[in-house]
C-alpha cells in the first residue's frame, strides 16, 4: 500500500465508524416508517365537514401513520365515482347512489350508517297551493331529482295512497333546477330533502305535504373501496369511533354543528339548525335490518328500471366481503 492511500484509507474507516454509531443512536438506520394517507370524500353538508371542521379525526389517527386528505364532491354519485376510481377510498351518500355504483360493478363496501331520517326529506307544495293531500296530485307535475333518496319516497308515498308514477306528471331534475322551477310555479310540488328542504321551509314558505315518517328509513352510509377496507380494518375501527363520537356531539350541540356548517354550505344558521334536528344522530356498523331495507330500495328501483340489472346488497357489506 502507497504512503498515499494508507492515511486515506484510515481517515475513511474512521468516518465510516462514526456515521455508523451515529446512525445507531439516533435511530436513523432503521427504515422509516411508513405513513398512510387516508383520502376522505366529502360533500358540504353533513357529518364529514363538520369532523373535518374540528380537526378530530386527524388527532385520532396521528398514532396509527395516518394522515387525511379531504377531497370534496359536489354529490354522492361523483363521490362514489372518485371512490371507484381511487381518488378517495372513503366517503358518506345517501341510500340511492350506493345502488347505481353496486349495480354498475363498482368495488365498493358499505361500513356503517347513520340510524334512520325519515323526516329530513318531504313532499312539499307552495304556502298557498290548493293541494292539501298525496290524492290531490293526481294530474299534478312533481318535480324530483332521478334515482335519489327521494325517487323511493315518491314511489311509497304513491303506494301508500293507491297511487302510481302513472297519475301524476314526473319532471326530474336536481335540486337548484328543481327549486328554481318550484319557485315559479312551473311544477305543483316538490319532493326533496335536506338541507334543500329546509331551506324551501325557511326561505319561501314552502308547506309540507308529507314526510318520509313512516315510510321510509332515509339512512346515510358510510361506504370505503373494497381493498382498503378489507386491509385496514384497524382504519375503519377509528373511522367509525369517531363518526359516532362526532354525531354524539352534534346531538348535544346543535347550535355549534350549524355555525361549523354555514361557510361550507352558504346556508343561514336557521335553516342548518333545522336541517340537523333532523339527522339520524349515531353511528353503527350495518345491520341485517338496515341490509334488507336497503334491498327494498335496490329493488324499487330495478322495478322502476333506474338500474339495469337486479343487486345483492349484502354482497356489498363489508363483513359479507371480508369472509
Amino acid at each position: 500500500m502507497s504512503t498515499i492511500q494508507a492515511p486515506f484509507l484510515a481517515k475513511f474507516l474512521v468516518l465510516s465508524s462514526v456515521i455508523a454509531g451515529a446512525m445507531m443512536l439516533s435511530g436513523c438506520g432503521k427504515k422509516p416508517a411508513e405513513t398512510v394517507t387516508l383520502n376522505i370524500g366529502f360533500q358540504k353538508y353533513g357529518l364529514l365537514p363538520i369532523i373535518k371542521a374540528q380537526g378530530s379525526l386527524e388527532s385520532a389517527l396521528k398514532e396509527q401513520g395516518v394522515t387525511v386528505k379531504w377531497v370534496e364532491f359536489p354529490a354522492g354519485p361523483q363521490l362514489l365515482e372518485g371512490l371507484n376510481v381511487g381518488s378517495v377510498v372513503f366517503g358518506e351518500a345517501g341510500e340511492a347512489p350506493p345502488i347505481f355504483a353496486q349495480a354498475a360493478n363498482s368495488n365498493l363496501v358499505y361500513i356503517a350508517n347513520q340510524p334512520a331520517a325519515p323526516l329530513a326529506e318531504a313532499l312539499i307544495v307552495q304556502k298557498e297551493s290548493p293541494i292539501k293531500s298525496i290524492q290531490d296530485l293526481k294530474g299534478k307535475r312533481v318535480v324530483l331529482n332521478k334515482g335519489s333518496n327521494v325517487h323511493y319516497l315518491l314511489l311509497k308515498l304513491l303506494e301508500a295512497n293507491k297511487l302510481t308514477l302513472q297519475d301524476i306528471q314526473v319532471v326530474y331534475l336536481p335540486p337548484s333546477d328543481a327549486r328554481a322551477a318550484f319557485e315559479r310555479g312551473a311544477v305543483d310540488a316538490w319532493v326533496i330533502w335536506d338541507p334543500f328542504f329546509a331551506a324551501a321551509e325557511h326561505q319561501i314558505g314552502a308547506r309540507i305535504l308529507a314526510t318520509g315518517q313512516n315510510l321510509v328509513s332515509n339512512h346515510q352510509f358510510y361506504l370505503a373501496e373494497r381493498k382498503f377496507a378489507e386491509q385496514n380494518p384497524e382504519i375503519l375501527k377509528t373511522l367509525v369511533n369517531e363518526l359516532n363520537t362526532t354525531t354524539q356531539w352534534v346531538s348535544q350541540h346543535q347550535d355549534e354543528a350549524a355555525k361549523l356548517l354555514e361557510k361550507p354550505t352558504g346556508l343561514s344558521f336557521d335553516i342548518l339548525k333545522t336541517s340537523i334536528s333532523r339527522m339520524g344522530f349515531g353511528v353503527q356498523p350495518i345491520s341485517a335490518e338496515v341490509t334488507q331495507e336497503q334491498q327494498y330500495v335496490a329493488d324499487a328501483f330495478y322495478q322502476q328500471k333506474l338500474i339495469p340489472n337486479k343487486i345483492n346488497i349484502q354482497a356489498a357489506i363489508l363483513n359479507q366481503a371480508s369472509k
